[in-house]
């Protein structure tokens, strides 16, 4: 029986719009081409982690969408990946959600989400995920969904044996007991500075050490700080080390955070190392930012391989 990932999170329709550059408060510009995209973090992860675990990794889905033609779509999209989406629910109360993103010549995006139906996913619902959760290796999670569904999740998840990955974004701050049941925390510069409460900064590599410990030290098992085009630093039980980025051309770096989390949940459910796991992971977010879109931009496991 192969092992099995369960992302908690959100679906959206992303509405992209590509621009010369993004348009400062008060401004408009104009815009070229339009497409409409599959997304939301949960699903761009599980998407991204369908590709890439095809044949070896399994992989479910629990969300919420709206009773519309956009929640058709998501789900079938997701289903063409080999992902599991019967637990991914409808809500009466709420539309599904979608995103209005743009992305500037430099692959630079600026990203506005009404969640509608992804609030809808309430802690209350989570008991009754527990049979999603049962004989699954690990759990992602993100933070477009209630912070208290979240939290609940984590800790079924941890009482089902799961080992539990935490992509911390949107960026917030989270309490000390959420963090305790995470065994890996996945920030990005700013997301880790946010948590640590420190104002948003430019992080170097030779930061990423001291940055990386201090998040350790609010109750996370390990972190894994990425660093974009300076590539990921982890810090865990097992030690600490730099892997380098892959020098790309980026054209849109929309969802490149959720290939490397999906990649590194992946490789390690199918158990390999973290130095690996996390060579993996780079591979693929590099693929991802010279394409166009969310779940449209993760690659396959052939062209990480290749790669």
């Amino acid at each position: 029986m192969i092992p099995a990932i369960v992302v908690v999170g959100s679906l959206n329709m992303d509405f992209v719009v590509s621009v010369d550059r993004l348009p400062v408060p008060g401004e408009t510009v104009l815009g070229r081409d339009f497409q409409m995209i599959p997304g939301g973090k949960g699903a761009n992860q599980a998407c991204a982690a369908g590709k890439l675990g095809a044949g070896s990794v399994a992989v479910r889905l629990i969300g919420r969408v709206g009773y519309d033609v956009f929640a058709d779509h998501l789900k079938a999209s997701l289903a063409a990946a080999g992902v599991d989406v019967s637990a991914v629910h409808a809500a009466k109360s709420q539309p599904t959600g979608v995103a209005l993103i743009w992305v500037d010549r430099r692959g630079q995006n600026s990203i506005v989400v009404a969640s509608g139906a992804n609030y809808a996913l309430a802690a209350a619902d989570v008991e009754a995920m527990r049979k999603v959760f049962r004989g699954a290796s690990l759990a992602l999670f993100q933070l477009e969904t209630p912070l208290d569904t979240v939290a609940a999740a984590l800790r079924l998840a941890r009482e089902e044996g799961l080992l539990t990955m935490l992509d911390p974004a949107p960026a917030q701050p989270l309490p000390a007991e959420l963090l305790a049941r995470v065994d890996i925390l996945t920030p990005n510069e700013n997301e880790a500075l946010m948590l640590l409460g420190r104002p948003p900064a430019r992080v170097s590599r030779d930061q990423a050490p001291e940055l990386a410990a201090a998040l350790r030290e609010l109750g996370v098992r390990g972190v894994v700080l990425k660093l974009g085009d300076q590539g990921s630093y982890y810090c865990g039980d097992t030690g600490s080390f730099h892997t380098p980025a892959f020098p790309v051309e980026v054209r849109d770096s929309t969802a490149a955070g959720d290939t490397f989390n999906a990649a590194l949940a992946v490789a390690l459910a199918e158990g390999q190392p973290i130095e690996r796991a996390l060579l993996f992971a780079n591979a693929a977010a590099a693929i991802s930012v010279t394409r166009l879109g969310a779940q449209a931009s993760a690659p396959t496991r052939a062209e990480v391989d290749q790669f």
